[in-house]
């Protein structure tokens, strides 16, 4: 049986706090709001009850977040794709964002088992003076089990209306791809965390996070460089064996930037210490 699940999350801001209202149909939830930090920052973590997404599955996640709202959004562990019978398993995320809105997009993992077919779509429509910060963290098959990503194909969309767009096809047939130098070269994890605004960042904002990221990059095991591709985004991409590294950068990174870019405090989803 495959599943066809929404969830619409609308995030409005209410004098000092920022308020959730959440509309699904089937299985996708998101647990009650939390605020770890102040009223003004809501953090939610959404959940996807039978766990792993095979076949003919679709999971489609739809945010808006108005004026001045700031959300904060996780899941509580890795998206497994299972091997599929000839029919994609989707993942769709699109969001807006009205004009000085934050959001904060921090998925786990997403884990490509060998025979799967992943597409993992993702858009993001930022308006003048709102900013993200988000990441897609990937990794092929599961070699810590000896169950190598040997079979099937993953499709990657990621956008930054009108101004970012990065695609990616992951066969486990392209062995070029997936062993070269110029490709994967025998990595099977894989990360990309951005910051973007809808308008052109500051210089001075650029080099600071510029700055402040690559003072983290020596974490072991992980090759990993940081960049601004665009006026309006700031982009670090990383490749390991294993998800754990990779996670731990990108986490380390995210909070330095939250502190120096934001002025916000170093929090993390508490569901994360569960």
């Amino acid at each position: 049986m495959s599943w066809h699940a929404s969830l619409r999350l609308h995030y409005r801001r209410d004098g000092a706090a920022t308020r959730a209202f959440a509309e699904h149909h089937g299985p996708l939830r998101v647990l009650k709001a939390l605020y770890p930090e102040d009223a003004a920052v809501c953090h939610h973590t959404v959940l996807h009850p039978p766990s792993g997404i095979v076949g003919g599955d679709v999971l489609d996640l739809s945010l808006i977040l108005e004026a001045n709202a700031h959300a904060v959004l996780t899941t509580p562990g890795a998206s497994r794709f299972y091997r599929c019978e000839g029919v994609d398993a989707t993942q769709l995320v699109s969001a807006t964002l009205a004009p000085e809105s934050r959001l904060e997009w921090l998925p786990q993992e997403n884990i490509a088992y060998s025979g799967t077919r992943m597409v993992n779509r993702q858009t993001f429509a930022l308006a003048p003076g709102a900013e993200m910060m988000g990441w897609d963290m990937l990794a092929l098959g599961l070699p810590a089990s000896h169950a190598p990503f040997a079979a099937g194909c993953v499709w990657q969309r990621l956008e930054i209306s009108g101004v970012w767009l990065e695609q990616a096809r992951i066969d486990a047939s392209d062995a070029l791809l997936l062993n070269s130098p110029l490709g994967l070269a025998g990595h099977r994890a894989m990360a990309t965390l951005w910051w973007a605004a809808g308008s052109s960042l500051v210089p001075q904002r650029v080099a600071i996070a510029l700055e402040a990221a690559r003072a983290l990059l020596a974490h072991g095991g992980v090759v990993a460089g940081v960049t601004q591709v665009h006026p309006q985004v700031v982009v670090l991409r990383a490749l390991a064996q294993q998800t754990e590294p990779v996670s731990q950068l990108l986490r380390a990174v995210r909070l330095v930037w939250r502190q120096t870019l934001w002025g916000a405090a170093a929090v993390e989803p508490r569901v994360w210490a569960t």
